[in-house]
């Protein structure tokens, strides 16, 4: 199945600007304000309570104080989990992200889901080699494809590992926001739906990879949606589709993502999933992320 009903969300209790993610991050812009963390703490809050309303299964963990973990928000980076019961830990490029990966949260989910197996490939950071989870790689699971914009934070070397490990075929390639500045994550700028892809083709400036990348998803019977380098600022390529618990589609996005559709858009959109969005401005500016990057999805199998 390529979408689920089960998602992992960190509730923040100091979430900030994160200097050591800004250098490679051009989406994130420090803020002046002085109540950061209690803006993106309601803006959370809201983001569950329509995920929930909309009979979406999330499990919230809440952060710790100790060890200063800023950008503990965005979970999909650090964790991805998989149908065949298994986790992955993925190496982090800025050191305070490293500390978000607590195996308490993974024991945690093993009243709910079977976790059989963890595979840590977090000793890569000692090669400063990184490669952040599905920030880093959209996977179209059905299809068993992993599509990667090669960065400073995501290396082809171990693209192809987890790959190998997975069965996934990897579709690598170059994108650069409109300052021919590399994306640091490939999340921001594709969103893998069931039948449907929203890719900001403008971002791949070489013809081949952008070809390459369209065969691929046209192969699987994809509706190809683009979206410009403007709306990809807005993080229009930051949706996630989950399924509530009736089986329903639907494709979650932050306001500001939504707002940045033009109609003939949404009705594509529509065509495959009904749209759900929350306000996320605090967390997308000081962030540098959005939707997407919050909710990590479970795929584990459940307990019965």
């Amino acid at each position: 199945m390529h979408t689920t009903n089960h998602i992992l969300m960190i509730r923040p209790v100091d979430f900030k600007f994160n200097e050591q993610t800004a250098g490679n991050n051009k989406f994130q812009v420090a803020s002046t304000e002085s109540d950061v963390q209690a803006q993106a703490l309601k803006e959370f809050d809201a983001f569950v309570d329509l995920l929930r309303k909309n009979d979406v299964d999330v499990t919230v963990v809440d952060d710790t104080l100790e060890p200063e973990t800023p950008d503990s928000i965005f979970p999909n980076n650090w964790v991805s989990f998989h149908e065949d019961g298994s986790a992955y830990l993925y190496p982090m490029f800025s050191e305070n992200r490293r500390l978000e990966r607590r195996r308490e949260i993974l024991d945690g989910l093993k009243d709910k889901f079977e976790v059989n197996h963890i595979s840590d490939l977090s000793f890569y950071e000692h090669q400063h080699a990184f490669l952040e989870g599905t920030g880093s790689m959209v996977l179209d699971r059905t299809n068993k494809i992993a599509y990667a914009c090669l960065s400073v934070r995501t290396d082809e070397e171990i693209l192809n590992n987890f790959c190998m490990l997975t069965g996934y075929e990897p579709v690598a390639f170059q994108a650069v926001d409109a300052t021919n500045f590399p994306i640091y994550h490939t999340n921001v700028m594709m969103c893998i739906g069931d039948r449907f892809a929203v890719i900001c083709l403008d971002s791949i400036k070489d013809p081949e990879e952008r070809l390459n990348v369209t065969i691929s998803l046209k192969g699987t019977e994809k509706e190809v949606i683009e979206i410009s380098l403007d709306q990809m600022n807005k993080f229009a390529g930051n949706m996630l589709q989950v399924a509530n618990a009736a089986g329903e589609n639907l494709l979650v996005m932050s306001e500001q993502a939504y707002l940045s559709l033009n109609a003939e858009q949404i009705i594509s959109l529509e065509k495959y999933s009904r749209i759900i969005y929350a306000p996320l401005y605090t967390i997308e500016k000081n962030g540098g992320g959005s939707a997407r990057c919050m909710m990590a999805e479970i795929h584990l199998p459940g307990k019965d």
